[in-house]
């Protein structure tokens, strides 16, 4: 999977830069803001359709732009594919693949996989679930296209309900109660789709993270991954699951109804992460910490190579001045030549002269793109 060509108009503060990649690593040096992890980001759109940075799409569109656009020449084993993603200030989205309109967007991923590593994913130990969970939602994206539509169902049930319990909320239980039915057993069916996905996710990722984790920790520590469902997951069977959903709705009704919310479901999820039997967060210094979202990061990779039996792209947006030397040479010799790398840093200092030599250097200021003389 090689990215050949990247062309950004009116995206964030690029008006129209069009950039040809001619190595297999190529890093983008720049001072804070000029736009280099903006040139990631719009990687990470073509990717999974979700970006880790911005929530609304308007606020991707360059300031006083009514659209922007990113396009991408892809070439994989299959042949060469050409990307376009439309954003829109005011309006859907749209996606097109070799010049013609897609319409659902779920048939646009899997096109391109990426796996992004920013300063910001050490928050993956330090904070809360709801990151956690973005994480792997994230990589199921890229595992299953189809999640994205199953994730979508599960939302759209979810805030339908949470505006029916809000609106219920201080009115006695009666003719509600047929109607709340309806909603309980569309969460429990879009739930249990989730539940099962993410449980077989994480089944799949867990021995692989541990392995590289005992790599990078010299075999001193040991890392586990488990899922932790808001359901009793006993079973990964879905008519099991859907029961269990069931009954835990049932015996959180009450509460449910004073809160005016959705207390059961995916939505409260949690990703557990444990070194040595001690939760994460809690263990260590950040320097473990760091390797946890390393080994996580290379299992990623390594997960996605085989299950599209292609490696995926790399961007490694600031995160090398976040790792000491040791770290730093683990990660580089992880990738060698294997996946294709972009990389953001404000200064070469921490490359090695063997490194520089195989890069394709480039220097970003102010939203335009310079290739090294």
């Amino acid at each position: 999977m090689y990215l050949k060509t990247l062309n950004l108009r009116q995206f964030r503060n690029y008006q129209d830069q069009k950039v040809e990649f001619n190595a297999a690593k190529t890093i983008l040096v720049g001072n804070n803001a000029q736009g280099k992890s903006n040139l990631l980001e719009a990687v990470e759109l073509l990717a999974t359709l979700r970006s880790h940075r911005m929530t609304r799409d308007r606020d991707l569109v360059q300031e006083g732009e009514a659209i922007a656009q990113i396009n991408a020449t892809l070439e994989r084993q299959t042949g060469v594919s050409d990307l376009t993603l439309t954003l829109r200030r005011n309006g859907r989205r749209s996606v097109a693949l070799n010049g013609e309109s897609i319409r659902r967007q779920m048939d646009f991923l899997g096109v391109l996989n990426a796996v992004q590593f920013s300063s910001l994913d050490l928050e993956l130990v330090r904070g809360g679930p709801e990151g956690r969970r973005n994480w792997l939602d994230t990589l199921l994206i890229q595992l299953e296209p189809v999640y994205a539509h199953i994730l979508q169902q599960y939302n759209h049930v979810l805030r339908q309900r949470n505006a029916f319990l809000k609106k219920t909320q201080d009115s006695t239980p009666s003719n509600q109660d047929s109607e709340l039915a309806v909603w309980d057993a569309q969460l429990a069916t879009t739930g249990t789709r989730v539940i099962r996905r993410r449980d077989r996710a994480i089944q799949r990722l867990a021995p692989i993270a541990s392995a590289w984790h005992a790599s990078i920790s010299g075999s001193t520590e040991v890392l586990q991954i488990k899922y932790v469902p808001n359901i009793p997951l006993e079973d990964n069977q879905p008519e099991e699951v859907q029961q269990a959903f069931l009954a835990k709705i049932q015996q959180r009704a009450i509460a449910e109804m004073h809160q005016g919310t959705t207390l059961v479901g995916p939505h409260r999820d949690e990703v557990e992460l444990t070194i040595n039997q001690t939760p994460a967060r809690q263990y260590g210094s950040q320097g473990q910490q760091r390797t946890l979202v390393l080994a996580l990061k290379l299992a990623e990779l390594q997960l996605i190579e085989e299950v599209v039996k292609e490696p995926p792209l790399l961007l490694l947006d600031d995160v090398l001045a976040e790792l000491d030397l040791s770290r730093q040479n683990q990660l580089l010799d992880a990738i060698q030549d294997r996946f294709q790398t972009l990389i953001t840093t404000t200064h070469l200092g921490s490359f090695d002269s063997q490194w520089l030599k195989s890069s394709q250097i480039l220097f970003v200021k102010a939203g335009e793109i310079i290739p090294q003389v």
